[in-house]
């Protein structure tokens, strides 16, 4: 009986055909896992931020000092003191930032008594979820934490 061995590596190659050592690539991939997960910045969630959830008040029990009343219509406006002196950020409901709401709420938080303005946050039943997280993370970033809902 003949015994059938099987072919070896070195022997399916042919003789001009170059091998292909991949053990360098693998050293490279490494290397650049390594750089995206060192340069990579992390952002805090919304669960990080040190905000308490707003409770609501009816709007007969507004305390005496006049709080800040921060709108968000339907169409995703952010509106400051709505009136006679509103003063409407933000429209663009695709941007999470609301620059010019940060800026705003930031001079509030400096003039405001013992650094904690008191602020009313009047929400449309229609409003995004997102936007009301945006204008909640504009707050903590500006270090506003005493934060009501007004029916």
């Amino acid at each position: 009986m003949k015994k059938h061995q099987r072919p070896t590596r070195e022997d399916s190659l042919a003789p001009d055909e170059p091998g292909l050592d991949i053990s360098s690539l693998i050293d490279v991939c490494f290397l650049l896992l390594i750089y995206f997960l060192v340069t990579t910045t992390i952002q805090p969630r919304e669960q990080d931020l040190r905000t308490t959830v707003p409770g609501i008040i009816p709007s007969d029990h507004i305390p005496p000092i006049p709080p800040m009343l921060i709108e968000l219509r339907q169409d995703g406006g952010v509106v400051v003191n709505p009136g006679d002196a509103a003063e409407v950020f933000d429209g663009d409901i695709d941007s999470h930032e609301l620059p010019n709401l940060r800026d705003r709420l930031a001079s509030v938080a400096a003039l405001g008594p013992s650094g904690t303005p008191r602020v009313l946050l009047r929400v449309d039943n229609e409003v995004l979820q997102q936007r009301y997280v945006d204008v909640l993370n504009c707050l903590a970033g500006a270090g506003i934490s005493d934060i009501a809902l007004q029916d």
